[in-house]
């Protein structure tokens, strides 16, 4: 995540065509999670394994990631306070997914403890 981070804003300092075709990246990028998670999801309940709870937990973690990312972008205001919030969400979206693959190795991983929420 670090990388495609650094990656976006490298592209972005080169000029106007470098960035609008990493805006243009970026945002099929955005699509196409979306749309892996229209289908990741069904998928993860029909058949719940590990590869579907660390499936998960990549693309949900870069999807809020994404959504968070573009809160920070349209309402912060201020250069220092506009890399200091993006430098928080960086901190916030690997912990959500370090603390995500945690639960995955060492509990019932996802699939199996939003099943767990349901039989309630």
């Amino acid at each position: 995540m670090a990388i495609l981070w650094r990656l976006s804003v490298l592209c972005g300092a080169q000029g106007g065509r470098a960035g609008s075709k990493a805006a243009s990246l970026h945002w099929t990028s955005e699509r196409v999670v979306s749309v892996l998670l229209l289908g990741l999801l069904p998928a993860a309940y029909l058949n719940p394994c590990s590869a579907m709870d660390y499936s998960l937990a990549a693309a949900l973690t870069l999807h809020s990631h994404w959504g968070l990312g573009q809160v920070v972008t349209d309402y912060v205001r201020g250069d220092a306070l506009q890399k200091a919030s993006q430098t928080g969400l960086l901190a916030l979206s690997a912990l959500t997914f370090a603390g995500l693959c945690y639960f995955n190795y060492h509990d019932v991983g996802i699939c199996k403890a939003v099943a767990m929420l349901w039989k309630l």
